[in-house]
């Protein structure tokens, strides 16, 4: 396990990893911390230690989460300032001194790496801060560190495990440290869980801020493509690519976007002026953001909704698994809103329409994005170098960036043929197939994507819908290294194409793992998933089956799965008699 814990870790290693983990801010909201700040209860400077003093404790132990990738040296002195702030009675806004970490593709212009996990991108800092970190800084948050990620956020190898770079090792899940943190935002859930920062950012492409979610029994918020900016992130593709926060509870997540949030056009990222692919071409313009998410929180906010419901293939899933999706749903109806089975509304399930384009518009984006990214960094392998240098880098540094896994999908994206003047438009081989039979196009496969929110958008218009609910994802898998991440089932699809918001809440406890549902609206739909996520939440604690959001126990179980798994206590046969070697007489 390779860490950079610089500064003023290394000077508490020794002590604090000895001494036992704090408790006595665990599960304390946003709004808690921020009155205990402002009645003089509570400094940033010791909460920032606080959670300094649990990451060196339980995160870096030899039993811990392995979540934390660094910390910042500079984290106490930002803490100092914030504090310094509030004595002289300024507060920039609802982060202001709240410690928080972010994934290891976000850049920040300070003494910490930001390498995805990869060593193609460590060395030399980033020369800025991404428009979230310093959105962040403007807000007063302390920026604790970067968290562990599945490697180049979980696009290099169709065989990877989720949680593990070359960079950071392995994430483990807090509720169960042999099993999965899932990914890519697998670190930012994991630490969220487990109260190493009040909240978390990670980044999403399908799936990688509300499957840690799921996994983890955190709040994520995946927003809508656009609504936070993508300057300074290493990329996937333009396309679909959002960051978004872990957190505690839903409001702690509305508070956390409300800082991070592009209320106005990011000349580092065109997305913030305009709208996702799903809405692209039908007349539909970018609304203005909400001042405040924080409004739309209300428990209850599922009274008079009117919901679609998917399964998504959770039926193929144990029994256990199913029932805990069942009880969500009779909790939302039980909390006055109206359920619609849009699975039963169309003889080929839903949606009708599906995003076959997306594998082939994240390697076509890939390809071209990530060059993008590296001519902005200096002093590292990767700097003004192309996606095939990458894969050149990784070759020759196989046994720290490839020791468990290869790198198929980088090959692939690498293949993909971005000459000419007309690059969208040039049919690509590897994805010939009779409709295409000399190879689909990059804008072909944008309109199968854009169709799939289109389709979306018109279950939600044709039933009267505010939004759909479905499982989110399975419990955590046991990791396995050797024969990568065992999926059952995700609902993240249905808004990843077409770049649209989820968010994703703890629902239920199922063999002692967590289990969440997502909400998931249309484009700019954030204050009405707020609404009923907030809305389940609050009813989440008081319906049977469910357990809503649980803390894991301190110290971490290493596996969940103890109880009737010892077999039977064998009892060992008693050794003959010696032999005196005398024989009766034969009569």
């Amino acid at each position: 396990m390779t860490h950079t814990l610089i500064g003023i870790a290394l000077v508490l290693l020794a002590s604090a990893a000895l001494a036992q983990a704090p408790t006595q801010l665990n599960e304390a909201t946003v709004a808690d911390l921020q009155h205990m700040m402002a009645t003089g209860q509570l400094t940033s400077v010791q909460l920032t230690q606080y959670y300094i003093d649990r990451i060196m404790a339980l995160d870096q132990s030899d039993n811990g989460a392995n979540s934390v990738i660094e910390l910042n040296p500079d984290a106490l002195n930002i803490a100092a300032n914030a504090d310094a702030m509030r004595s002289k009675g300024k507060v920039l806004g609802p982060l202001h001194g709240i410690p928080v970490l972010l994934k290891d593709n976000i850049d920040t212009g300070d003494r910490m790496q930001t390498t995805a996990g990869s060593f193609a991108l460590a060395g030399k800092p980033a020369l800025k801060d991404s428009t979230v970190a310093a959105k962040l800084r403007a807000g007063g948050a302390v920026i604790l560190g970067k968290t562990n990620l599945s490697e180049w956020a979980n696009f290099r190898s169709f065989f990877s495990t989720s949680g593990w770079s070359g960079r950071g090792g392995l994430t483990h899940n807090p509720y169960s440290l042999d099993r999965n943190a899932c990914g890519s935002s697998s670190g930012s859930g994991a630490a969220a869980a487990a109260n190493f920062a009040a909240i978390s950012f990670g980044s999403e492409t399908d799936g990688s801020i509300v499957c840690p979610a799921n996994v983890n029994s955190v709040v994520g918020l995946k927003p809508t493509v656009g609504v936070t900016s993508r300057g300074g992130v290493v990329p996937i593709s333009h396309t679909q690519d959002t960051v978004g926060p872990h957190a505690r509870k839903v409001a702690d997540a509305a508070a956390a976007l409300n800082v991070v949030a592009s209320r106005t056009p990011d000349p580092r990222d065109p997305a913030t002026s305009g709208v996702p692919l799903g809405w692209q071409g039908t007349g539909k313009s970018r609304p203005s953001l909400p001042a405040d998410y924080t409004a739309f929180v209300d428990p209850n906010g599922l009274a008079g909704a009117r919901l679609g419901v998917t399964r998504q293939g959770i039926d193929n899933a144990p029994p256990q698994v199913v029932a805990a999706f069942d009880n969500a749903i009779a909790a939302i109806q039980a909390a006055g809103a109206t359920v619609v089975d849009l699975d039963a509304l169309d003889a080929r399930g839903f949606p009708s329409v599906t995003a076959d384009g997306e594998f082939e518009v994240l390697l076509y984006d890939f390809k071209l994005d990530v060059q993008k990214y590296f001519a902005t960094r200096v002093g590292v392998p990767m700097a003004n170098k192309t996606l095939a240098d990458a894969i050149v880098f990784n070759n020759a540094h196989a046994t720290s960036e490839m020791p468990y896994f290869f790198q198929e999908i980088f090959e692939l994206a690498n293949l993909m043929d971005t000459s000419g003047t007309d690059p969208a438009n040039n049919p690509q081989p590897i994805f010939t197939s009779k409709q295409f039979p000399n190879g689909e196009t990059y804008n072909q496969a944008l309109a199968s994507d854009h169709d799939a929110g289109a389709a979306f958008d018109k279950a939600l218009h044709d039933n009267n819908l505010d939004a759909v609910v479905a499982p989110t994802d399975s419990p955590g898998w046991t990791t396995d290294l050797i024969l990568s991440d065992h999926f059952i089932f995700a609902s993240s699809g249905l808004a990843g194409g077409p770049g649209y918001p989820i968010v994703q809440v703890p629902a239920a406890n199922v063999l002692g793992m967590p289990m969440g549902i997502s909400f998931i609206g249309t484009a700019f739909s954030e204050p009405t998933l707020i609404k009923l996520a907030a809305g389940f939440e609050h009813a989440a604690q008081h319906a049977a089956g469910l357990s809503g959001r649980f803390p894991p126990t301190e110290p971490f179980i290493g596996n969940v799965t103890t109880t009737n798994t010892a077999g039977t206590t064998l009892t060992p046969p008693k050794p003959p008699k010696k032999d005196t070697g005398l024989r009766p007489h034969r009569m």
